[in-house]
């Protein structure tokens, strides 16, 4: 008896499907700087933690499918402090960012139809696509240029009857590239002009630095019906295990698609949305701390990197991510023998291969993804250990 085609060919993650080294890593009394994944160490703000221990409701029972209407209240009074005017029924509250992704790719594209995604990608992306039965497209960026978006003829290239969607990511995971208003702009002429939608991921928005301004696709009047911006708060406040992302849309045909997939599901977590509700009673003024943090990390590794001969990285422009072309063959198997074989003190550094960040095959084979989640310290002590692994690496594996 078969599986699913779905089943049978949809990614594992490359990022959780090393997890088993580390765990035997750690089993051995190794410590593991992690790199690879973006789950901060900064600690979660204090009212969110107190909402979740000050809950004591008689029933934890179901809450609205779209979620709680004073959280999507929160929502958009948060976007409009960014200039951008939205009313609660434009923020459908999902299951993080990753359900937000999924019900638009299912919302604007039926099986077979194809989305056009600049690589490298938010790996998860190609999973996404897997499940509604969709095909990526990918439009190659490169490091060199600072991962780029290309002119608007390299789009059009890859635009067929059967293109539903173009996906953004800014910031962006995992370059951290900033996309500029006229890149954007870029995009939204072509979207008008074929018909298409955008899906926006934005859940960095915050973390832009060196005095840019984030950009959302929102601010795009003329796009306004065809943009679904796809929020978080995992990032935004420190609490990935949360899970409350939010699709927010101007289209009422896009949210009344979006609203039944909800509705099947039943709802977003009660808790966690009581949770969220406190983080965004913050206030703005917690953000600018946080991006300092970030800022500061961010210089750290990429000053390391950038001193290791035969790298090639660009200083990210936002998010908490970067993309590293490192001088080895295979950074799948590098991966692998730093977990398993490699120790500096009782010490080694887990990073995530950027191949599954593609859709091309064989692209991003000598790419790493780092992410500068943890403290200066901590990432001074990570390069140290990370460049005699890659040296001995290079010496002994790949000699």
């Amino acid at each position: 008896m078969d599986i699913s085609r779905r089943g049978q060919t949809v990614q594992a993650s490359p990022i959780r499907k090393f997890k088993p080294y580390a765990d035997a890593a750690i089993a051995d009394g190794v410590k593991i700087f992690f790199l690879n994944i973006g789950d901060p160490d900064i600690p979660t703000p204090k009212p969110i933690l107190d909402a979740v221990r000050s809950f004591n409701d008689p029933i934890l029972g179901y809450g609205p499918a779209q979620g709680f209407l004073e959280l999507r209240q929160a929502i958009a009074g948060y976007f409009k402090d960014y200039g951008i005017s939205l009313k609660a029924d434009n923020v459908l509250i999902t299951l993080g960012g990753s359900e937000a992704i999924l019900m638009a790719f299912a919302t604007v594209a039926d099986p077979g139809d194809e989305i056009i995604i600049p690589e490298p990608f938010y790996t998860n992306y190609n999973g996404y696509a897997s499940l509604a039965a969709l095909k990526v497209v990918p439009l190659t960026l490169k490091v060199e240029d600072g991962f780029r978006l290309p002119p608007a003829e390299e789009f059009e290239a890859k635009i067929t009857p059967r293109t539903r969607a173009i996906v953004l990511c800014s910031p962006n995971n995992p370059t951290g590239t900033v996309y500029t208003a006229e890149e954007l702009g870029r995009v939204v002429k072509l979207a008008v002009k074929h018909n298409l939608f955008i899906i926006g991921d934005e859940v960095y928005k915050e973390f832009v630095y060196n005095g840019r301004r984030h950009i959302s696709l929102l601010e795009f009047e003329e796009a306004r019906d065809r943009v679904i911006v796809v929020d978080s708060i995992s990032k935004r406040f420190s609490c990935c295990g949360a899970r409350v992302g939010a699709a927010i849309t101007r289209n009422d045909q896009v949210y009344a698609a979006m609203l039944k997939f909800a509705q099947a599901r039943l709802c977003p977590p009660t808790i966690e949305q009581r949770a969220a509700i406190a983080a965004y009673k913050m206030g703005m003024g917690y953000f600018e701390p946080v991006r300092r943090e970030y800022e500061r990390r961010r210089d750290v590794l990429f000053e390391g990197l950038s001193a290791i001969p035969g790298v090639v990285v660009r200083k990210p422009e936002g998010a908490f991510y970067m993309s590293v072309r490192v001088p080895v063959r295979d950074t799948e198997k590098f991966v692998i023998w730093m977990l398993t074989d490699f120790r500096l003190d009782g010490q080694t550094v887990m990073v995530a291969p950027e191949s599954g960040f593609y859709g091309t095959p064989g692209k991003g084979k000598d790419e790493i993804r780092a992410a500068y989640v943890l403290n200066e310290d901590d990432l001074r002590r990570a390069l140290v250990v990370f460049r005699a692994g890659l040296e001995k690496y290079k010496a002994t594996v790949e000699k």
